[in-house]
């Protein structure tokens, strides 16, 4: 299985959850981008890096500053010879490491956005298609706020899922430190034919009526919350339900249970959620929203 080949190549290589793994690679067969959250030194990087040479993928990074300009990121004509030349940015990878984005100005931002959804990047009124598979790995540090800038929602709601990858178990910390470059000699287990054929299969994922129903019905237990100033958008549920497809196609399913949405929506709905200011001074969070709708809804019980 694609899994079990990706897993077995980055164990003892990158510190990293199964749980978090799975729904790293389930976004990027799903189409979808990840934000990954966490302070810094957790190794975001090595994450993607290991992920992109285990994949086979060409790997790029930006790292972003508040003097970065969408040229720096997108490319831009240059004249050479009398002659306008195309000269690509950093943008043109398959997996794409996007380094501190919220140190970017949203001018700087709002770069990505045409990448991130429809894969193709415009400049002088000529559209240039980015490699495919495109698969955008952004960081952004949660505790030092001086000089970032918050992520617009448009943004955020452009991310499949937002992930961080928690500290790892004292044991596993330690073999890491005595080990060798996580990097040496990892050789790919896949590439950019098969991934791409795993999206295609990850839309033929069937899902019951019954379990769109459970999902809307999550939906309106949210939006209905006077504490919830902005509740999931139409995009957002897609990406639930092409997320939760993703899972159950790298678990070898063909079909969709409860707990796959329930995992997707945990991943995919909070950093969309925008609560009123009274909700959070008083301690309340979008992750403990989605919980609450999570254990509030009734499952349906006939849904596979």
């Amino acid at each position: 299985m694609f899994y079990e080949r990706v897993r077995e190549s980055l164990a003892g290589r990158v510190l990293v959850g199964e749980e978090t793994l799975k729904l790293a690679l389930a976004a990027l067969l799903s189409g979808g981008h990840l934000l990954l959250e966490d302070v810094p030194g957790t190794g975001k990087t090595t994450f993607a890096k290991a992920l992109a040479r285990a994949l086979g993928l060409a790997f790029g990074r930006i790292q972003m500053t508040p003097d970065l300009l969408p040229q720096d990121l997108t490319g831009t004509y240059l004249l050479r010879e009398g002659s306008l030349v195309w000269e690509k940015g950093p943008l043109f990878a398959q997996v794409l490491l996007v380094d501190e984005l919220n140190r970017a100005t949203p001018r700087t931002q709002s770069a990505l956005l045409e990448a991130m959804a429809e894969g193709q990047v415009t400049l002088e009124g000529k559209t240039h298609p980015l490699p495919k598979p495109f698969f955008v790995l952004a960081t952004q540090n949660p505790v030092e706020e001086e000089g970032t800038f918050p992520l617009p929602v448009a943004q955020r709601d452009r991310f499949a899922a937002r992930l961080a990858l928690g500290y790892p178990d004292e044991k596993a910390l330690l073999k890491a430190l005595r080990g060798k470059d996580p990097l040496e000699g990892l050789t790919p287990v896949a590439g950019a034919e098969e991934i791409l054929d795993l999206r295609r299969r990850v839309a033929e994922v069937r899902v019951s009526e019954e379990l769109l129903d459970y999902l809307l019905a999550l939906s309106a237990w949210l939006r209905g919350r006077g504490e919830v100033r902005l509740g999931p958008s139409p995009r957002a549920l897609l990406q639930v339900e092409r997320l939760a497809q993703g899972l159950a196609l790298l678990e070898g399913r063909a079909y969709l249970v409860p707990e796959d949405l329930q995992r997707a929506f945990r991943a995919a709905i909070p950093h969309r959620l925008l609560l009123r200011l009274e909700a959070e001074l008083s301690g309340l969070t979008p992750e403990g929203l989605v919980e609450e709708a999570l254990r509030a809804v009734p499952v349906p019980v006939e849904a596979a």
